[in-house]
């Protein structure tokens, strides 16, 4: 790669890995010769004490108020978006105070993950075309008032409300005319930093999300002070907006990523110490020593429990995971069902705590008092002391340590793992614990093989451990020329040419809303290219999103069944269902795809029998030293982090092609 190149490219991807709400679609808005070439601005100065964005408008747009309105507010939008639903009454009320001041501008954003959002967009622009703003916003209108009813039987039911041309209205459904429009809306907000909707421009100033009607009030009337100091220095209100815009902002910046401070590096080794009256599970001499903080009421606690153990029956004695207690303040429960469980332990040691456990987290939504007392009933507790020890919170000293050392330690959240001293965070899936902790035991065996007892290991381990966070170092940007060794699985979803220059594995999450995103970029990469590119699927399901794992098994069930093409419909239907990848509906969808063995699918599901393919997926971007979220893509190893446009995928897939 030239040094030129690289430098295109990691400008490129630099600047594109924020936007990930955002796919490119069409050409910059700016070269649609609109209003703002149309109407020369005037030779006065501007005001340039608050940011605004030059955002060109034309007939091309629907809008509501004249076009020599004092105040123009640009407006992103969606008709399938519960948000931009709920600013209605505030743009309305604009409308009704300001009059012939202010004219609303409509442009188009329709979210990716709203399916129906893009169809209600093309009704409305077919409106637009056949009837003008009239008959736009009498659409609109009808779109809002019916958001959960936007099927193609719907929208073809408001057009005739309407008085549409009916057959115009359904070849512009079936074509999708409009889509050229809607993309470079699309794209035009993905440049000034429109990153959600609903999105508002207020003479170029931005106002994000479903404001009051008095947010918007401020600006408009401060807008309103300033386009009359204006027409005071001779400027008209024809070209009141290209002048007020005609120094403001082409392109956002891209947002700073969040560094979250604190938080335990997961390569440090932390000294966890043990006070010996704690609840575990395997023997004291385990070569590795899991510290587990949880919460009886946290969903992602009781989640992550399957997967100990996992742990526990692989490794058997040469794992113990101890428990400590970190109920967090906004978990009413958690508290007391804590002292439930310690409660249990001292009556009943180390088996009664972990039978209360187990029947606390089998019931996290019903820990109350009277609960409570019923599962200790249950399991033959002294009553009395059981009800003393809630009532008069007995275990809180120790449940106040235990909390005051994992925040020490940089953990606040629930669940948090400590494996030797090594922090791991959050509901993770086996094969996150398993490379820890083969790592940890390998050291282990080397402590005992050079005279450390077994009993000592942990001790040994930690001695010398940090007792404060040990900041992560802030992850720089991807090295555009880095190439990972990631090698291709021989029986893997593919789509493409198996002999392509390039090979693109994607990484990704059936859940993730951000994956769903992608997939019409993906779509665009296999038309510009075919044959001279290779998608290859690579399962990385997110330990939060609790259907994800299951999806990824079912969907590698019928690929195993039918091939690449049942595979890649059966990918269209999770993605276009993401809310909906309950057991049942994995079951409904795999019907959906013919010719199916139902029973065979069934039991591939009840017996994981894909887990462990899954499980080498997220493993082999731990092997390669990777660090990423979803959706990830190599592109001959080459990492792509996030939902990109279709811009940076043609970058890296163009330099690839080139070598």
């Amino acid at each position: 790669m030239s040094k030129g190149s690289s430098i295109l490219l990691a400008a490129v991807v630099g600047i594109a890995v924020f936007a990930l709400t955002y796919v490119y679609l069409g050409p910059d808005s700016d070269s649609e010769g609109g209003e703002t070439a149309a109407v020369e601005a005037a030779d006065v100065e501007v005001a340039t004490d608050v940011e605004r964005y030059k955002v060109p408008v034309s007939d091309a747009q629907p809008s509501k108020g004249p076009k020599d309105a004092l105040v123009t507010i640009v407006e992103f939008s969606e008709f399938q978006c519960p948000f931009c639903a709920r600013v209605l009454p505030a743009t309305k009320e604009i409308a009704d105070t300001y009059g012939n001041d202010v004219r609303i501008v409509w442009r188009n954003l329709p979210l990716a993950f709203h399916q129906n959002a893009d169809p209600a967009a093309q009704l409305a622009m077919e409106a637009y075309a056949q009837g003008g703003n009239d008959k736009f916003w009498e659409v609109h209108d009808l779109l809002f008032a019916n958001q959960k009813a936007l099927t193609r039987a719907d929208l073809e039911n408001y057009a005739k409300q309407a008085g549409l041309d009916m057959n115009k209205v359904k070849k512009a459904l079936d074509e999708k005319a409009h889509s050229k429009q809607i993309q470079e809306d699309t794209a035009l907000a993905g440049t000034i930093g429109a990153r959600g909707t609903p999105n508002f421009f207020v003479n170029g100033r931005n106002l994000r999300g479903a404001q009051p009607f008095a947010a918007f009030k401020t600006v408009i009337d401060q807008e309103l002070a300033t386009a009359k100091k204006l027409e005071e220095q001779g400027v008209t209100r024809a070209q009141m907006y290209a002048t007020i815009t005609k120094n403001g902002l082409t392109k956002a910046a891209p947002p700073k990523p969040q560094q979250q401070p604190g938080q335990p590096d997961p390569k440090a080794v932390y000294k966890v110490p043990l006070q010996g009256d704690e609840p575990q599970k395997g023997p004291d001499d385990a070569l590795v020593t899991i510290v587990e903080f949880s919460d009886f009421e946290c969903p992602f606690c009781g989640r992550v429990e399957p997967t100990l153990k996992a742990v526990q029956d692989k490794y058997g004695k040469d794992v113990r995971v101890v428990w400590m207690n970190n109920p967090l303040p906004f978990h009413k429960n958690a508290k007391p069902a804590a002292n439930a469980a310690l409660e249990a332990h001292a009556q009943k040691g180390d088996k009664g705590f972990w039978a209360m456990h187990e029947k606390l987290f089998s019931n996290q939504r019903g820990l109350t008092t009277e609960n409570l007392d019923k599962y200790a009933k249950e399991l033959g507790l002294n009553m009395k002391k059981f009800k003393a020890a809630i009532e008069e919170d007995k275990y809180a000293s120790t449940i106040q340590k235990q909390q005051a050392l994992s925040s020490s330690l940089g953990a606040r959240g629930t669940p948090a793992f400590f494996i030797n001293g090594r922090n791991l965070r959050g509901a993770q899936p086996l094969a996150s614990f398993e490379i820890v902790i083969d790592e940890e035991l390998k050291k282990a065996k080397d402590l005992v093989a050079k005279g450390t007892p077994r009993s000592k290991v942990y001790e040994k381990t930690i001695a010398k451990g940090e007792t404060a966070p040990k900041t992560a170092p802030t992850p720089a940007a991807p090295d555009a020329n880095k190439v990972y060794d990631i090698p291709k699985p021989k029986n893997a979803p593919s789509k493409g040419s198996a002999k392509a220059k390039v090979v693109i594995q994607e990484f990704s999450d059936f859940q993730c809303p951000f994956c769903s995103r992608v997939n019409p970029t993906m779509s665009q990469v296999m038309d510009e290219y075919g044959d001279k590119v290779e998608i290859v699927w690579r399962n990385y399901p997110l330990p939060f999103h609790k259907d994800a794992h299951p999806a990824a098994q079912a969907s590698l069930e019928v690929f195993a069944q039918k091939g690449n093409k049942a595979f890649w419909q059966y990918h269209d239907i999770l993605f276009q269902n993401q809310k909906a990848l309950s057991r049942p509906n994995l079951e409904k969808y795999a019907a959906q795809i013919g010719g199916i063995d139902m029973k065979a699918f069934k039991a591939a599901l009840d017996s994981g029998k894909h887990k462990a393919a899954v499980d080498a997926d997220i493993q082999a971007i731990d092997k390669a030293g990777a660090r990423i979220g979803t959706p990830s893509f190599f592109i001959n190893g080459k990492l792509v982090q996030g939902a990109q446009p279709y811009a940076a995928f043609k970058a890296a897939i163009d330099e690839e092609l080139n070598n």
